[in-house]
């Protein structure tokens, strides 16, 4: 059962931007960067309240993705990475992003906090956040 609703044009925008987002970091890190998509749509605190679309969550606007800004984004899905999208639309969540709503390529450590959210792992290139239970009680 779905976690999220999703129609396919939403499986393909979460599938391309997992891609433009992480596929330096494999399939794992695409994983973690669309764990962070669909828990933005899935939870209605801090910086998401009112995003309840795949297509809100990824245009957001002031708070969106940088990835929307580049033409690799743009490109068509590629059908193993609509296959990873349906897994996370699916319910799937993967450590360290399974509760968070962030993350970020730092140039060297990861930081303790980012925009006061505390760090709860690294994967590869990319630091993930995630906010208290009393920030957003549904995560």
């Amino acid at each position: 059962m779905a976690v999220i609703r999703a129609t396919e044009k939403d499986v393909e925008t979460l599938a391309r931007l997992m891609r433009a987002e992480a596929e330096g970091d494999g399939t794992l890190g695409m994983l973690l960067a669309g764990n962070v998509g669909v828990n933005r749509v899935r939870n209605d605190c801090l910086d998401f309240r009112d995003i309840r679309t795949v297509q809100q969550m990824v245009f957001q606007s002031p708070g969106g993705f940088e990835a929307t800004t580049k033409p690799y984004f743009y490109q068509r899905a590629r059908p193993q990475d609509i296959a990873l999208a349906r897994r996370l639309i699916a319910g799937e969540r993967f450590h360290p992003a399974e509760h968070s709503l962030w993350f970020f390529e730092p140039t060297g450590a990861c930081p303790n906090q980012w925009y006061n959210q505390w760090n709860v792992g690294r994967f590869k290139a990319h630091c993930f956040y995630s906010p208290t239970a009393v920030d957003c009680p549904r995560l």
